[in-house]
C-alpha cells in the first residue's frame, strides 16, 4: 500500500516568535492587529511581519473567533449588484478588506426591500462584526435597520442616514449636478435639455438642485419644456431604453436644443443612440453629458463626458470606518455616526465639445 502522504506542518504564532527572537506574546499582538500593537515599536512590528511572511504563516481564524466569540466577517449588502455604481463602490470594498483579517460575506438584494431586510437579519444572526450597505434610491430607513446599529457599526455607501444615527458616505450631488451644467455653459451652450433623475431620489433631487443654484448665480434660465423627468420605475437595467425614450420624445417636439446633461451616464448613453438614430452627431450638433463614470462611459464611441463620483474611494473609506468602529469598541471609546460628502470631478471625453459659431 502506497504511503499517505505526509501533510505540511502549519506553522504557528510560537515558530515565528522563535525566528524572529520575539516573545510569543508580542507576536501575537503584532499579527492579531491588537489595539495595544501600537505600543510596539514600528522596526520590531516590521521584523515580525517580515518573519510571519517568510514563514508563509496563516492565522488561524476559526481558532481565533472561538476564542474571542467573534466571527471575523464583515457583512456587504448590495441592493442591485447590476448596477454599475453599485459594482464600483464594492471593489472598493473587497480591495480595502483583502489586506485585514475580515472575511467579506456579500449579499445581492436584487433592488427587493423585503430580501434586503431578509438579508440584514441572515448577517445579524450570523455575528457579522460590522455591516456595509451600498444603496441605492430604493433603500429605505426601516425599524430593523434601525435596531440593527444598536447590534454592530453600520456604514451606508450612497445614501445620507446620519440624521438616524447611521454612518453614511455620500458624493456632493448639488456639486455634481452645478458641475454638469456649467460645463455645457462654458463651452457656449444656452440651449440645454436636461433629463432629470425620479422623484424619490434624493441623489437625483441633489443633482437637479445643483443646476438650479447654478442657473440662479448666472443667471441662466433652465427652460422647462427642455426638461425631461425620469419616472419612479427607473433602475438601472432600464436607465438606457428609458433615455432613449425620453431624448426622442424630446426630438419629436421639434425643440431645439445643442446639448444635452443627462442623469446617470446609461442614461446619457441612450440619449446619445437617440440623437444618432434621429441622424444627429454627438457632439457635433449636440453635447451630452453624464455622471457617475461608470465603466461604459469610456468605452464606447463617443466617449461619454461625465461627472466623476470616487466610487471605489468611498469603498475603501467604508471600511477604514467601520474597523475603526471596531477598535473603539474593543477600546471601549465612543463611537459617533458620521457623515463623508466626497467632491465630484469632471471628466472631459468626446461627446462634448465647444458650440460651433
Amino acid at each position: 500500500m502506497a504511503e499517505a502522504e505526509t501533510q505540511p506542518k502549519r506553522v504557528k504564532i510560537i515558530d515565528v516568535a522563535r525566528e524572529s527572537g520575539f516573545a510569543p506574546s508580542t507576536v501575537s499582538i503584532v499579527l492579531n492587529n491588537a489595539p495595544v500593537s501600537r505600543r510596539v515599536p514600528a522596526q520590531t512590528q516590521e521584523r515580525i511581519r517580515m518573519v510571519a511572511k517568510k514563514l508563509s504563516y496563516r492565522p488561524n481564524i476559526f481558532a481565533r473567533s472561538l476564542r474571542g466569540s467573534r466571527s471575523q466577517t464583515i457583512g456587504i449588502i448590495i441592493f442591485d449588484i447590476s448596477d454599475p455604481y453599485c459594482a464600483l463602490a464594492l471593489d472598493g470594498i473587497q480591495r480595502a478588506l483583502l489586506p485585514t483579517p475580515y472575511l467579506p460575506l456579500m449579499m445581492d438584494a436584487r433592488s427587493d426591500r423585503e430580501q434586503f431586510e431578509n438579508y440584514m437579519k441572515i448577517l445579524v444572526e450570523r455575528r457579522v462584526e460590522g455591516l456595509i450597505v451600498v444603496a441605492t434610491w430604493q433603500l429605505e430607513q426601516s425599524k430593523f435597520f434601525l435596531d440593527a446599529r444598536r447590534e454592530l457599526p453600520i456604514i451606508i455607501v450612497g445614501r445620507d442616514l446620519s440624521r438616524y444615527g447611521i454612518s453614511s458616505a455620500i458624493v456632493d450631488n448639488e456639486a455634481g449636478g452645478y458641475m454638469a451644467l456649467q460645463h455645457l455653459y462654458e463651452l457656449g451652450h444656452r440651449e440645454i435639455a436636461i433629463i432629470r433623475g425620479p422623484d424619490k431620489m434624493s441623489n437625483g433631487d441633489n443633482r437637479w438642485r445643483g443646476m438650479q443654484r447654478f442657473s440662479k448665480e448666472y443667471r441662466f434660465p433652465l427652460v422647462m419644456k427642455r426638461i425631461r423627468k425620469l419616472p419612479d420605475s427607473w433602475t438601472a437595467a432600464t436607465a438606457f431604453s428609458l433615455g432613449e425614450e425620453l431624448t426622442r420624445e424630446l426630438i419629436g417636439k421639434s425643440l431645439r436644443f445643442t446639448a444635452l446633461a443627462a442623469f446617470d451616464d446609461i442614461t446619457a448613453l441612450g440619449a446619445v443612440r437617440a440623437l444618432s438614430n434621429a441622424g444627429l452627431s454627438v457632439p457635433g450638433d449636440c453635447s451630452v453629458i453624464g455622471f457617475d463614470d461608470v465603466p461604459q462611459s469610456a468605452t464606447c464611441t463617443p466617449g461619454v463626458t461625465t461627472i466623476h463620483q470616487p466610487l471605489s474611494e468611498i469603498g475603501d473609506i467604508a471600511v477604514r470606518s467601520i474597523l475603526d468602529s471596531l477598535r473603539h469598541s474593543e477600546e471601549g471609546s465612543a463611537d459617533m455616526a458620521h457623515l463623508r460628502a466626497f467632491p465630484p470631478s469632471l471628466v472631459v471625453r468626446d461627446s462634448t465639445k465647444p458650440l460651433a459659431k
